[in-house]
């Protein structure tokens, strides 16, 4: 669990980054309907919710730093409304706020507009991500645009206008010990939900049963929601990348592929894995399944301090390109295939991305436009695969055969910690779980 003073001290860290003289505004998440008077289940915007921890909807974080360098955190909430919250549910309330979230002013949101703009007046820079929530946007420019029209009334707007997001998502990219702890507890309820999923499956379900026993066991590990749509695909629909209609049948001597995680107080775990439906890889899927787990393997020796994600890739596709050649899908030289990524026509997506609050988390991948190394404290994902659709132009027998495997890694001081070990992904290890 993140204590209210972890929150506390990320938002010190971000005054600590602004200069003096400026103000950064950072806006929470709003609802969203999903048909007439329902809305979709609320998720609160990540950069909002690292610096507070608070997950109630419009409110808004402003963070000021006056010119000589004192900070000081504000809060714009919904007030306490005994017959909203009759209808809606609680609401911490502004002065409650102040306390439980350990700010030093808290604010009605009745109060933004005029309150906002008394803590923008007069600061040279503003520190703003636009682009998020349009309406919000326009708040801010119609504020900005009072600000600049009247000077007879002491007002000043800022000069300078600043993303806030780069110095937000540097901070973000780097887990604490308490996110790490919230990370393998993410991961291990997803290890356990595929491993459910791998028991459950047979040529009797159907792609949805596997994904409704995922999502059961998320629920009821204490992780409500899977942090991205959920992808069960069965025989030719694991080439589709972002597959998640979930909805045909499994057929014997298919594989399935199974691409989901969880979240766990905000936080993604993401973990794909391939199996056979019939619980025993045929001739030709084990040949390409053990070329994938060859392949990620190869890349897991580039994860460590000082290696890169460019790296970790190369090396997944040599062995990649090499194995192809060997099953005959592809002819030519080693070094020639490479340098012409020909094992791109079926390996077509990236090796892996950062992850955090973010199934796809921030964080930059070059520094000063060469390759980001790998530090500790960064969590990634290696996710190798290889598709090969039914009218692929390869022999017969691989074809409708889709495969990935997915893992969350850790970077470490000497290497990483694999936080989705705990699912089967050996050959071997699959069979035999499948035949419990």
């Amino acid at each position: 669990m993140i204590t209210t003073h972890e929150f506390l001290e990320r938002r010190t860290r971000v005054l600590a980054e602004l200069d003096a003289g400026s103000v950064a505004v950072i806006a929470a998440a709003v609802e969203l309907t999903r048909s007439r008077d329902t809305e979709y289940a609320f998720r609160q915007d990540s950069d909002f919710f690292y610096l507070t921890g608070f997950n109630e909807p419009d409110a808004v974080l402003v963070l000021s730093k006056d010119s000589n360098g004192k900070g000081k955190s504000s809060l714009f909430c919904r007030n306490k409304d005994k017959i909203a919250e009759i209808w809606h549910g609680r609401r911490m309330g502004f002065e409650r706020a102040k306390q439980d979230l350990l700010l030093d002013d808290t604010f009605p949101l009745s109060e933004l507009d005029d309150t906002l703009l008394d803590l923008i007046n007069g600061n040279r820079i503003l520190y703003y991500g636009q682009g998020t929530y349009p309406a919000f946007d326009d708040k801010i420019w119609s504020i900005m645009n009072t600000l600049r029209g009247a000077p007879k009334k002491g007002y000043r707007a800022p000069e300078i206008i600043k993303d806030i997001r780069p110095i937000l998502h540097e901070m973000r990219l780097f887990k604490s010990n308490a996110e790490i702890a919230v990370m393998r507890k993410a991961a291990q309820i997803s290890c356990d939900a595929h491993k459910r999923a791998m028991r459950f499956a047979s040529a009797d379900a159907t792609e949805y049963q596997l994904e409704a026993e995922i999502h059961h066991h998320y629920a009821m590990n204490g992780a409500r929601h899977p942090a991205y749509g959920t992808i069960v695909g069965s025989g030719n629909n694991a080439n589709i990348l972002h597959y998640t209609e979930n909805c045909d049948q499994l057929h014997s001597g298919d594989l399935v592929l199974i691409d989901s995680g969880c979240e766990l107080e905000g936080y993604a775990a993401d973990i794909t894995r391939t199996f056979p439906v019939s619980g025993q890889f045929s001739e030709p899927q084990k040949a390409l399944y053990a070329l994938v787990l060859a392949s990620q393997e190869a890349a897991f020796q580039q994860v460590k301090p000082g290696g890169t994600l460019v790296k970790a890739n190369h090396a997944a596709m040599k062995v990649m390109t090499q194995g192809l050649i060997d099953l005959g899908i592809l002819a030519g030289d080693l070094d020639t295939l490479l340098d012409k990524q020909a094992c791109k026509a079926f390996y077509m997506h990236g090796l892996g991305h950062w992850l955090g609050l973010d199934v796809h988390d921030v964080g930059e991948y070059k520094l000063d436009e060469a390759d980001r190394p790998f530090e500790p404290g960064m969590v990634l994902t290696i996710e190798p695969g290889l598709y090969f659709d039914e009218d692929a132009q390869v022999p017969s027998q691989f074809q409708g055969i889709g495969i990935r495997i997915e893992d969350d890694l850790l970077i470490t001081h000497d290497g990483f910690e694999n936080l989705t070990a705990g699912v089967p992904k050996t050959i071997a290890e699959i069979e035999a779980l499948m035949q419990q």
